[in-house]
């Protein structure tokens, strides 16, 4: 299993890799095509659409909790039941985000109001049809991948994340164009989804043996389920107002063009998020583990700063180069229209970096049911970022949307989390921190250098800033290497390498 987890990790970042390598390919010829009025609207439809994703209610996220501790048992029957029950729930899931989804085509004026031409909503009506059924297709999709990642199979897993990322790009860009504008990337996204659930189902079934016992359902688990995910249910909310109701208000009170502007950014935000995910993602199986069978604090402190130090050493190259190298990046990608784009996904970026070299301590604190607490608070600081982003959104337009986001995140998931971390899960913070902070020297020198350069080699072009962004790189890396990285660090980069 310690393989299959070292392997996850590495296709993780491959298929990370792929998807940016990608976007930045395709992303300007699409945006090119569209039109910025088209992506806005694009990027509309999709962040209404998404909050149907609240139907979950969490329930994918207890799956592994609640098969560690049900396995640990030996016992086949409950095991089966339990995937009858799971897969029964969302079924049941996915024929209400059906329904709801007719319901908001058939109403889409009433929650654009007045923000859209005719022609435009004509579109919109098509998109999110479309998408409602791709996010239909999802929630019975999502039990088989809980199943995958619960067994630990993450090659398998990544692999057809890999795969997805490939050949998303590849199929829509020829329908592009040939016209068939932002309908066809959602029925590409569409196709795709349905291939994927097809695949991961037979994988279940053939290889893995799962079996799915629709009677004899434990009642009492149904309840402490509904009891432990409810809270994850707040999260997911949470997540929804401060990644998609920042596009909602730019589109009532700024119009497609401020979406577009924030949507390049957003969408930045959106793989810098992914990529934290990608490490911690495999280590939920492990932190359950660790919780059912020791609750051992001096291990899981050990594991979310390990996981934390890999995490940060990445995301603070992306995050550094973006800031020395982005500005001109994004005029050159997205064009001089998106130029706002830059400091949209700054703004968005530098708060969230906190939260997520932890966003393994999510996992610990719903492994030990302690997530209630971070759930109401940060129901409130997203509360909180709605009323402060309207004025912003007033006076600023798409900057000042993500400004309003980046302050209450800075407070909800940096200052109180790390509080809540201490106090209440008792990890050993100071020590996480200390082991953070190590690598900053690294990071300052890495940026010092490319200031330098940058003085007596200013960039004028794309030959110069990409050799200037190589050189950053391998200044960076080789620093890290040299000064920052332990030996379980630099072992697993040997691993890879070899691998």
């Amino acid at each position: 299993m310690r393989n299959q987890r070292k392997t996850g990790m590495m296709l993780s970042y491959l298929s990370q890799v792929i998807h940016i390598i990608s976007g930045i390919m395709y992303t300007p010829i699409m945006l090119r095509l569209l039109g910025q009025s088209e992506y806005g609207l694009y990027q509309l439809v999709y962040s209404v659409v998404s909050y149907l994703s609240l139907l979950s209610f969490g329930f994918s996220s207890s799956y592994i909790r609640f098969y560690s501790r049900i396995s640990k048992k030996n016992n086949k029957k409950e095991l089966d039941s339990f995937n009858g029950m799971f897969m029964t729930i969302f079924i049941f899931i996915a024929i209400v985000c059906l329904l709801c989804g007719v319901v908001m085509v058939f109403n889409i004026e009433k929650i654009f109001g007045n923000g859209l031409t005719e022609r435009e909503y004509t579109t919109a009506r098509i998109l999110m049809a479309l998408m409602v059924i791709n996010l239909t297709m999802t929630f019975p999709g999502s039990v088989f991948d809980s199943i995958t990642a619960a067994h630990e199979r993450f090659f398998f897993q990544k692999m057809l994340s890999v795969l997805q990322n490939l050949l998303n790009p590849f199929i829509t860009l020829p329908l592009l164009i040939m016209g068939y504008g932002s309908i066809a990337m959602v029925l590409v996204t569409t196709g795709l989804t349905i291939a994927k659930l097809l695949v991961n189902m037979t994988y279940c079934l053939k290889k893995l043996q799962i079996v799915f016992t629709f009677k004899n359902f434990n009642l009492g688990l149904l309840k402490e389920m509904w009891i432990f995910t409810s809270f994850i249910f707040i999260n997911l909310v949470v997540d929804q107002i401060n990644w998609s109701v920042d596009k909602f208000l730019l589109g009532r009170l700024s119009g497609t063009i401020a979406v577009a502007i924030y949507g390049v950014g957003g969408q930045l935000n959106t793989l810098y998020l992914e990529l934290s995910t990608s490490v911690s993602n495999v280590f939920i199986p492990k932190v359950n583990q660790i919780v059912v069978n020791a609750d051992n604090q001096h291990e899981l402190t050990e594991l979310f700063t390990k996981v934390g130090r890999i995490q940060f050493m990445i995301l603070a190259l992306i995050m550094s180069g973006f800031i020395l190298f982005g500005e001109y990046f994004i005029e050159l990608w997205a064009g001089e229209s998106y130029k706002q784009s830059y400091y949209v996904a700054i703004t968005l970026m530098l708060p969230v970096t906190i939260p997520l070299i932890q966003n393994l301590g999510i996992e610990i604190q719903r492994a030990k049911n302690m997530h209630k607490t971070r759930s109401f608070v940060y129901l409130f600081v997203a509360i909180s970022n709605i009323f402060l982003s309207i004025p912003l959104i007033k006076n600023y337009g798409a900057f000042g949307a993500a400004l309003g986001t980046s302050v209450t995140l800075l407070l909800g998931n940096g200052l109180f989390m790390n509080w809540y971390y201490k106090t209440k899960v008792k990890l050993d913070i100071g020590y996480f921190w200390k082991q953070i902070v190590s690598i900053f020297p690294s990071i300052i020198f890495s940026a010092a250098v490319a200031l330098v350069v940058r003085k007596f080699i200013p960039i004028n072009g794309f030959v110069i800033w990409a050799c200037e962004g190589v050189f950053y790189v391998i200044i960076y890396c080789a620093l890290l290497w040299k000064f920052s990285m332990n030996a379980n660090e630099k072992a697993i980069i040997v691993s890879f390498q070899r691998k």
